[in-house]
C-alpha cells in the first residue's frame, strides 16, 4: 500500500469520528527514541524511517516535521506529492502548532494517541492550540488502527546482565533508588523508560534493534516492585531470581489497571519527559505527584568504577576493529569492490571478532562522497554506491559488547580530495579538541560546552545543525540522557558521565565531515574557588592526518593530537598483530 492510499484510509477514520487533524509521532508507551517495529506507525504512513519526526495529516494536507539531521534523508523517502517536508528549526518554518492554528478553524478537534507522546509534550501542545479554540484528544489511536497487517509486539526472552560486570546487585540499585524516594516523601515511583528498567533490574533483551532492552513497566515501592511484562519472556531461574529481591511480576497488559489502584493517600514521582501521558492521565486526580527528573536516569548516567573500567576496556577491543577495517578501506578500495553497504558489513565483522560483542549499537552510516553530507545517512540498495579511491568517506558506527557501548566517527581521505575540504577537516578537528581539553567548573551544564566545539567555525560563518554530543548507556541504549552537549541542554555535567565529542561540518553533494569519540567527565582539581572538571578521551583510533592544515593549529593542539596518537598506539599495539601494526605506527606518528 502506498502513501497516499494509507493517508486515504486514515482520512476516512478522521471523518467518522470528527477529527479534523491527527498528529503522528515516533514514539511508543515508552517514549523509545528507538521503538520497535510494532511501534513504527509514524514510519508506516510516511515512508520516513529516520528516529526523529512527526507527522501531521488533516482532510487536505499532510506534512512531516523532521530536523537538520534528517533534511536530505527525508527529501528521499518522502513522497513529496501527498506529504510536505517541513525543515523544522529553519527560518519561516512553521512549528506543528503555528501550522495547525493556520490551516484549521476554531473549534477544530486534533487526535493525538497519548500512548506515544511525554506528559510534557501534550501540556505544551494542548496550551499553544487552545489560544485558537482548538481542542486536543489525545485517547485516539487512529493511525494505530488504520494499520493492516501491523507486526506484533516483540516476544523474546530476556537475559541476565552480569552484577560483577554492572557493578553493583539489583537490589544495591533499588536502595538508592529507596533512598531518593525516602529523601522526597515518595510512596511509588512509576517508570516506562526500557533502559532505565534493564539498568535498575541488571537485565538485558533484544526487542528493540542495536538496543538491548525489553518491553516493560515498572512500580517501586518501598516493600516490593511490580514489574510488568509478559511471564513467558522470563526464564524459570530469572522469576526466581527476581521472586527472591521482592519483585512481583504481572502482565504486562496489565499496567494501566495497576496505575488505576494506586490509592488516593499516595505520593507518586514521575518524570514528565519520561512518561507517557495516557499513565499520567489515568492517576488519581487526589493523587499527590511529584515531578522531576527521573531517579534512574539520574544514576545511571554517572558510571561507577566497574563500568568506567569495562568501558576503557571495551573501547581497546572496539578500536582494534576500527583499526582493522580502516586498514581493509585503504587496502580494498583501489580495487573497485567496496561499496557503502559492503564496507558496513566487513566493520561488523571486524567487530564480531572481539570479545563479548553483541551487535551493532545502531545502523553504521556508511557515507560516501555526498552522502557523508547526510548527518544519518541510512544506506540502501537503492542508494548504494561504491567508494572510489579519491574524495571522502564517513563512517559513524558502534557496537553492543556485555562491558559496555561504543560510538566513534571517523571520515577519511580515500585519496585525492577538494582542498576546501582540508580547511573544513581542519575546523572540525580544533572543535574537536577544544572541548577534549576544556577545563570547566563543576555545575557547567551541556549547552555551555557545546559553544567549545562550535567556536571556530563560528569564527568563520560556519556551524551545524546538529548537537555536539551525547550521554551514552552502558550496555544500553548509545543515546542516554539526561545530558548531552547541545545548544538546547540545562543539565549539569557530573563526573562519570560518558559523552561523545562530535562536531562535524557539511556540504550538500559533496562531503561530510564529523569526528566522534567518547569522553569522560572526571574531576581535574580542587581549589579555593571550587571543584573542576576535565574530560578524558576514552576512544582510541587514529585521526585522518591527511586531511589536516597543520598551519591552522596552535601547538597545543597539535601536542593534544600527537599525544592522543601515542596513546592509541600504546593501547592498541599489544593486540595487533605485525602487519596492523606497522600500519598503525605510520598513521600515529607525530604531525
Amino acid at each position: 500500500m502506498h502513501t497516499s492510499d494509507r493517508l486515504v484510509d486514515l482520512r476516512n477514520k478522521m471523518s467518522e469520528l470528527g477529527v479534523d487533524a491527527c498528529i503522528i509521532p515516533s514514539g511508543d508507551p515508552h517514549l523509545s527514541e528507538y521503538p520497535s517495529e510494532h511501534w513504527k506507525v509514524r514510519e508506516w504512513i510516511s515512508g520516513f524511517t529516520g528516529s526523529a519526526g512527526t507527522v501531521v495529516v488533516t482532510m487536505e494536507e499532510a506534512g512531516l516535521w523532521t530536523d537538520s539531521r534528517y533534511y536530505l534523508q527525508a527529501e528521499e523517502e518522502l513522497d513529496l506529492h501527498c506529504m510536505q517536508l517541513f525543515r523544522d528549526g529553519e527560518k519561516g518554518v512553521p512549528s506543528i502548532t503555528e501550522w495547525l492554528c493556520e490551516v484549521l478553524m476554531p473549534g477544530s478537534r486534533v487526535a493525538i494517541n497519548g500512548q506515544t507522546v511525554s506528559v510534557s509534550f501534550l501540556r505544551k501542545l494542548t496550551r499553544e492550540l487552545r489560544s485558537s479554540q482548538i481542542r486536543v484528544d489525545a485517547n485516539l489511536s487512529l493511525a494505530e488502527d488504520s494499520w493492516e497487517n501491523r507486526p506484533a509486539l516483540p516476544e523474546n526472552t530476556v537475559y541476565l546482565h552480569d552484577d560483577k560486570l554492572a557493578g553493583a546487585s539489583r537490589t544495591e540499585k533499588l536502595d538508592l533508588v529507596r533512598k531518593l524516594m525516602k529523601r522526597d516523601g515518595v510512596s511509588h515511583y512509576i517508570t516506562g523508560a526500557l533502559d532505565e528498567i534493564a539498568w535498575l533490574l541488571n537485565m538485558r533483551g533484544n526487542d528493540v534493534a542495536f538496543n538491548p532492552v525489553f518491553h516493560a513497566f515498572m512500580i517501586v515501592e518501598h516493600s516490593f516492585v511490580k514489574l510488568f511484562i509478559n511471564p513467558h519472556k522470563l526464564t524459570a531461574q530469572i522469576a526466581r531470581k527476581l521472586d527472591a529481591d521482592d519483585i512481583r511480576v504481572s502482565l504486562y497488559e496489565n499496567f494501566e489497571s495497576h496505575v488505576r489502584e494506586i490509592p488516593d493517600e499516595a505520593t507518586v514521582m514521575l518524570d514528565p519527559d519520561r512518561i507517557n501521558s495516557t499513565v499520567y492521565s489515568i492517576l488519581s486526580p487526589k493523587i499527590n505527584k511529584i515531578e522531576g527528573l527521573s531517579y534512574i536516569a539520574a544514576l545511571k548516567a554517572r558510571k561507577n568504577e566497574t563500568e568506567i573500567a569495562n568501558i576503557k576496556q571495551t573501547l581497546v577491543n572496539d578500536g582494534v576493529a576500527m583499526v582493522k577495517f580502516l586498514k581493509w578501506i585503504e587496502d580494498n578500495v583501489p580495487g573497485g569492490k567496496v561499496s557503502e553497504i559492503s564496507a558496513a558489513a566487513r566493520l561488523k565483522a571486524f567487530r564480531a571478532e572481539q570479545p563479548g560483542f553483541v551487535g551493532e549499537s545502531f545502523r553504521t552510516i556508511s557515507g560516501y562522497a555526498g552522502h557523508g553530507a547526510i548527518v544519518h545517512y541510512s544506506v540502501s540498495t537503492e542508494s548504494d554506491v561504491q567508494l572510489k579511491p579519491e574524495g571522502l568517506y564517513l563512517v559513524d558506527s558502534g557496537g553492543q559488547y556485555h562491558t559496555g557501548t561504543t560510538d566513534i566517527t571517523r571520515t577519511v581521505a580515500l585519496g585525492p580530495f577538494p582542498e576546501q575540504a582540508r580547511r573544513d577537516y581542519t575546523l572540525v578537528l580544533k572543535g574537536h579538541i577544544s572541548l577534549a581539553r576544556a577545563i570547566v567548573p563543576h555545575g557547567t551544564r551541556g549547552v555551555q560546552l557545546d559553544v567549545y566545539a562550535r567556536q571556530a567555525m563560528w569564527r568563520e560563518g560556519l556551524n551545524y545543525g546538529h548537537g555536539t554530543g551525547h550521554g551514552i548507556g552502558y550496555f544500553l541504549n548509545v543515546h542516554e540522557g539526561p545530558q548531552s552537549i547541545r545548544p538546547d541542554n540545562s543539565f549539569v555535567i557530573e563526573p562519570g558521565m560518558v559523552c561523545s565529542n562530535e562536531p562535524g561540518l557539511y556540504r550538500t553533494g559533496h562531503y561530510g565531515i564529523r569526528i566522534e569519540n567518547l569522553i569522560l567527565a572526571k574531576v581535574s582539581k580542587e581549589t579555593e574557588f571550587g571543584t573542576y572538571l576535565e574530560f578524558e578521551t576514552m576512544t582510541l583510533c587514529p585521526i585522518d592526518k591527511t586531511l589536516i592544515d597543520k598551519t591552522m593549529l596552535t601547538e597545543e593542539e597539535i601536542n593534544w593530537l600527537n599525544n592522543y596518537h601515542r596513546q592509541v598506539y600504546d593501547s592498541l599495539a599489544p593486540k595487533l598483530d605485525e602487519e596492523h601494526l606497522n600500519w598503525l605506527k605510520e598513521k600515529t606518528t607525530e604531525l
